[in-house]
């Protein structure tokens, strides 16, 4: 029986910023229908290797796949129309429109090489539809007349993601969707994400609230230093001794794992 074709392939990349690798010689394969936590301390190089996927930086070594095609040499606009969806860790909505607005030209994107084109020349009842279904789903659809510059955090990380669910995504990037919440709002934000992954959406997470993590990635990918040093289960992951070190060092790993 033929092997089963992974949603995601990323293949030996390796980044290099001067004379500092940020990621080196990674591989990871992400099957669809995934829910996946990418940890590692500050300076891992997990961020970087999203924005390799998500096709903002090009990596000077290795490949990237979806469904088995090479996109590796594909730019941002022409990944997010093959599905690869990315909400970013820093929120920067266009702050004089409305969430609505925002998620309408997400919508757009998804449709056209421009974002505009497709608000002005198709129909803008069917993308405001679309748009308000992702308000929805994140739990904003209220606040959908509202500036968005007039929003709290809580709310902009919501749209965030709406704004990369309205690009029809087979693949979710999310870096760090849950950083300056409160405590209740990042329970919340979690099980929402979760949701969607159980309603089909392959996910990759970037996070460093590791009790969210553990409590809804069912894997985890850790890097340090650029490698990777753990790839599996998320219970067997954390306990790992490179994890264990890479997060608190050598003598407390000694002592977390005794």
């Amino acid at each position: 029986m033929a092997a089963t074709v992974p949603l995601l392939n990323v293949s030996g990349v390796t980044v290099r910023f001067g004379g500092v690798t940020a990621v080196d010689q990674v591989s990871v394969d992400v099957a669809a229908g995934e829910f996946v936590g990418l940890l590692g301390p500050n300076g891992a190089g997990k961020t970087t290797l999203l924005r390799v996927i998500s096709g903002m930086i090009a990596p000077n070594e290795g490949v990237v796949r979806l469904s088995g095609d090479d996109i590796t040499g594909r730019g941002v606009a022409a990944r997010v129309r093959c599905g690869i969806g990315l909400s970013n860790q820093i929120v920067r909505p266009f702050r004089s429109m409305t969430l609505l607005e925002n998620v309408v030209l997400a919508a757009g994107l998804a449709i056209t090489r421009s974002p505009l084109r497709a608000v002005l020349h198709r129909d803008r009842h069917a993308l405001e539809a679309v748009a308000r279904d992702h308000l929805a789903v994140m739990g904003i659809a209220e606040l959908a007349e509202r500036v968005a510059g007039a929003q709290p955090l809580g709310v902009l990380k919501r749209l965030e993601v709406s704004r990369a669910l309205a690009t029809r995504p087979t693949l979710l990037l999310l870096d760090e969707p849950l950083a300056g919440l409160s405590h209740g709002e990042a329970i919340k934000l979690a099980d929402t994400i979760r949701a969607l992954n159980r309603q089909g959406t392959t996910i990759v997470l970037i996070e460093h609230n590791l009790g969210e993590v553990m409590r809804i990635c069912p894997r985890l990918v850790v890097l340090d230093n650029g490698r990777k040093i753990a790839d599996g289960p998320a219970a067997a992951v954390i306990r790992d001794r490179q994890v264990v070190e890479a997060y608190l060092g050598t003598g407390a790993a000694e002592h977390a794992l005794a």
